[in-house]
This record gives structure tokens, C-alpha cells and sequence, in this order.
């Protein structure tokens, strides 16, 4: 039993949070969690995600708790601009891309903003990163400011405006990078008249 202990703490240590289902793959009960959770040696994060008490927990750990439970998830627009600096809104929510037809994932916490991509719309543009040791998929600046032109009835023209001047000015993206993204999003002809008045 404490061979299976050992095992399920490196698993936890190696990913920075763990699901059930990844001891199951081991071969590992998924009692074993309970117990290291009544011990201290795990804490329960959010339902069906386990973590060691002591890790390094980043401002964007609520990325890692979303992706570690949706791996095919994108954290997109508000989220987005918030992981790459780009705005000073902090929203509550994490706003997550999912192809079309695919069902909504639910959680607890943290609440989930859904927005459905679907063809390059949902395929480019997207970076991987290490946030808390877990893999998490998001769009790169240029692709999270064309969206929020294509979004921005949801999340405000302003806030789309405002990325894109921070994105410029930072010289976090190129124009051709802009152009590319505008036209995969249809929204070149919104965005035309503001990235004129950048050159």
C-alpha cells in the first residue's frame, strides 16, 4: 500500500494535479486518493482533481484545474488576454474554446465561459504552455486579438481595441500576423480602418 502511496504522490509531483482516472491507467485504486487526502499528503482542489498541499500554485492555476480536465479545451479571449498581459480586466471566468459540436464541459469551479471554434478557427494560432506542470492550450496574442474583434458583442469593442494597442505598441505581434488572423476570423473588414491607423 505504500508502494502505492509513493507512486501516486510522483504521479502528482510529475503532473501537478491529478484526475482518478490517470491512477486508473496505472493500474492504481483510486481509494489510495481518500486516504492521502485524510493524511494531509493530497488536497482535493476542485471535484475529481487532487494536488500536493505544498506546490507552487502561478496566478493561472485555474488554467491548469480547466485544462487538466478539458485537455481539449483553448483558454481564449478574456482568459487570454489576461495570460498574455493584455488587459487589465481580471475576469471571474474561464473562457474556453471547444470545436462545434462538441458537448460543454461542466465544472464547480472555476466557472466556465464557452465559445465554440470550429475549422483554423479552432486549429491555428494556438500555443502550448506549462502553467502549475500541466499542459494548457491557448491562443497566441495575434490570434486572441482577432477573436476579440470576432467576439466583440460579447466582450466589448473596446476591450478588443485595447488589445490590440497593447499588442502593437509591446511589439508582441507583426502586422502580417494581424492580417493572417483577421482574415481566418472574417473580421479584416472590421479590423481594417484600426490597423491603418497603426502604420
Amino acid at each position: 500500500m505504500e508502494s502505492q502511496h509513493d507512486a501516486i504522490l510522483d504521479l502528482a509531483r510529475a503532473q501537478g494535479l491529478l484526475r482518478p482516472r490517470d491512477l486508473t491507467a496505472l493500474g492504481l485504486p483510486r481509494v489510495a486518493l481518500t486516504r492521502l487526502v485524510r493524511r494531509g499528503q493530497l488536497v482535493r482542489v476542485g471535484r475529481g482533481l487532487y494536488a500536493l498541499p505544498d506546490r507552487p500554485v502561478s496566478e493561472h492555476a485555474s488554467f491548469a484545474e480547466v485544462a487538466r480536465k478539458h485537455p481539449q479545451g483553448i483558454v481564449c479571449l478574456l482568459s487570454a488576454l489576461r495570460f498574455h498581459n493584455l488587459t487589465t480586466q481580471s475576469p471571474f471566468e474561464v473562457w474556453l474554446a471547444i470545436p462545434n459540436k462538441a458537448r460543454a464541459p461542466r465544472m464547480d469551479y472555476p466557472p466556465l465561459r464557452i465559445v465554440r471554434f470550429s475549422g483554423p478557427a479552432l486549429t491555428e494560432g494556438i500555443e502550448a504552455h506549462m502553467i502549475d506542470g500541466v499542459p494548457v492550450r491557448i491562443t497566441g496574442v495575434a490570434k486572441t486579438v482577432a477573436d476579440c474583434f470576432k467576439y466583440r458583442n460579447k466582450i466589448g469593442l473596446d476591450v478588443a481595441l485595447e488589445a490590440l494597442r497593447d499588442a502593437w505598441k509591446g511589439k508582441r505581434v507583426g502586422m502580417d500576423e494581424l492580417w493572417q488572423f483577421a482574415k481566418l476570423c472574417r473580421v479584416a473588414n472590421v479590423m481594417r480602418p484600426y490597423l491603418e491607423s497603426l502604420t
